[in-house]
């Protein structure tokens, strides 16, 4: 494996790489979980960056006392971060959103999510911005369809802090629940962090096994 092909596997697959990048950077590990977290949210070219797992191992990193990580700033900094990002997607979509549709500047956006997102913002309205924290793909095209769908930023903003509030605590204070629990085995703990990663696998596929409903005629 060459040093690109290493470099974009380590970011991509960050949430079981966290004992290395701690080891390695130290403090300054907040500072690039601050930017994962970011990105994940709040840049449309960015869908594939880990979320759910990476938020999960960290709480498990944290009761495990793994390069001293500490739970309450893990809190306050990637809600930071996700909130943040939140709102730059929002005004990258309200801003630029339409040009980028109008002259199909797609070239790093998959049509295919922006479209879910687009369905799934049809379908629930303001709540997608909440209930898409907790869905990987549409939780980082959800802002920027807001944006574009030009909903009220007040509106918006009550949506984004409920579901990253939500959606950075339950994830990272369960892993730290699990990792107090099983916190003399690491092994466990990551055995814990890649099961947790494959649930969106999972649910992806039941979703797509599922039988289409048919339109009534």
């Amino acid at each position: 494996m060459n040093s690109i092909s290493f470099i974009i596997d380590f970011i991509i697959h960050l949430d079981k790489h966290l004992d290395m990048l701690i080891q390695y950077f130290g403090p300054a590990t907040y500072y690039i979980l601050f930017l994962v977290i970011f990105c994940e949210t709040g840049l449309v070219i960015t869908p594939f960056l880990p979320g759910d797992s990476l938020l999960f191992a960290l709480g498990a990193f944290a009761a495990a006392g793994v390069g001293g990580l500490n739970l309450q700033t893990l809190l306050i900094t990637l809600w930071l971060a996700a909130m943040i990002g939140d709102s730059t997607n929002y005004w990258i979509g309200y801003f630029t959103g339409v040009e980028i549709l109008s002259k199909q500047k797609l070239r790093f956006i998959k049509k295919e999510y922006l479209d879910r997102a687009h369905r799934f913002y049809e379908k629930h309205g303001g709540k997608t911005v909440t209930i898409a924290r907790f869905l990987p793909i549409i939780r980082t095209f959800a802002p920027f369809v807001a944006g574009i769908g030009r909903m009220k930023y007040n509106r918006f903003l009550i949506y984004s802090i409920l579901g990253n509030l939500l959606w950075i605590s339950i994830f990272l204070v369960g892993g730290f629940f699990l990792g107090q629990y099983i916190k003399q085995s690491f092994s466990l703990i990551m055995i814990a962090i890649v099961l947790i990663s494959l649930i969106p696998v999972i649910l992806e596929f039941i979703h797509h096994r599922l039988p289409k409903k048919q339109p009534k005629q």
